[in-house]
């Protein structure tokens, strides 16, 4: 795979996750099904919550409540291509959601923030999400003990010796 071609497959797969986002809060929720494949997941593992299935994904985001407010906010998105026609997506997500009765909904925290890995399978020419797990923040990925909680400017960033400059990155980063 060429570098153009990496680089169209990674923009494709990070505007997928956008536009699950987009069609979840500002669309029509089962309208999802139709990105994933036809054998796509959505996973929750802190809650042992998984819908298998684009009938079961349409059918679970299709039964969302009239009055849900939502709104996701994705950063961080990486996108490693890891073969001709698939790849795999980590990305930061905050999340919250209101029942709404009308006008403005008056600011709070996030319900959640958290993390999300997808893979995605390129399918009839469109690369299409796979799986989706999606994880709290609260319990990081890989380490049994628990992060410390940091207060603010407690904390200073490593600065390299003078006279020496950090490594640029490379394309493949």
């Amino acid at each position: 795979m060429d570098l153009t071609e990496s680089l169209l497959a990674r923009h494709a797969c990070a505007h997928v996750i956008l536009l699950v986002l987009s069609r979840l809060d500002l669309g029509d929720p089962s309208s999802v099904a139709d990105l994933f494949t036809e054998d796509g997941t959505w996973e929750w593992p802190d809650g042992g919550r998984r819908i298998e299935g684009r009938d079961a994904l349409r059918a679970y985001f299709g039964s969302r409540p009239a009055d849900r407010l939502s709104r996701r906010l994705m950063s961080n998105v990486l996108v490693t291509v890891t073969g001709p026609d698939t790849a795999t997506a980590t990305s930061y997500s905050t999340y919250r959601v209101d029942g709404h009765e009308g006008g403005m909904v008056p600011a709070g925290p996030p319900v959640q923030v958290g993390d999300h890995e997808d893979t995605f399978r390129r399918v009839d020419g469109r690369r299409r999400p796979g799986s989706c797990t999606c994880r709290s923040a609260a319990r990081p990925r890989g380490r049994a003990e628990a992060v410390p909680s940091v207060r603010a400017g407690s904390v200073s960033s490593p600065r390299p010796p003078r006279g020496v400059r950090p490594p640029a990155c490379s394309s493949s980063d």
